[in-house]
């Protein structure tokens, strides 16, 4: 069985399968139902996303709102992230709270977002980032919060962040908080 660490965000879990290792190699089960199912997560995955990005590279923080919330398992299959999440769930006792984990394929640790939850990576080493959605995405229903945020002040550990000029005009949270009020 996997290993299974509640974040100190409500509903975030970090997993650390068991890997069976020997001179051929590794062996590990990269997901199970039944881990979530443990902790109460039930959902049905309908989609399923991979990217490669280079080392320096943040994207992020996105979300999909109303009927389109996402929850989220991600997982790094090669290279390593810092991976961030924002709660934005306004009746979370830990709403605007953020969460970082580094994920990294030599340890194949993976991290369930809920719901409600901007989420975003920082490329620590070139990777390549896989995650399972609970809902399809919606590009009517996207949103994000602006990721160098200085109320934030979330470290992404690189350099000179590469970004995109959509992630560059996201609100701030507090913008966030006047416009929609949460999620």
């Amino acid at each position: 069985m996997a290993q299974i660490k509640k974040a100190p965000v409500a509903g975030v879990l970090e997993i650390f399968p068991r890997v069976f290792e020997d001179q051929r190699g590794y062996f590990f089960e990269s997901y199970r139902a039944d881990w979530l199912q443990s902790e109460g997560v039930n959902h049905e995955w309908v989609q399923d996303n991979q990217s490669f990005s280079q080392k320096g590279t943040v994207r992020g923080l996105h979300f999909q709102k109303g009927e389109f919330a996402q929850a989220k398992l991600v997982r790094v299959i090669q290279g390593k992230v810092l991976d961030v999440i924002v709660d934005l769930r306004r009746d979370s006792s830990t709403f605007g709270e953020k969460y970082s984990a580094i994920l990294d394929a030599g340890r194949n640790n993976l991290m369930y977002v809920p719901a409600g939850f901007a989420h975003g990576f920082s490329v620590l080493e070139d990777a390549i980032f896989a995650y399972k959605c609970s809902n399809y995405y919606h590009k009517a229903s996207e949103g994000g919060i602006l990721w160098n945020d200085p109320a934030l002040a979330i470290d992404w550990q690189v350099n000179v962040p590469i970004t995109s000029d959509k992630d560059a005009v996201w609100p701030t949270l507090e913008e966030f908080k006047i416009s929609e009020g949460g999620l």
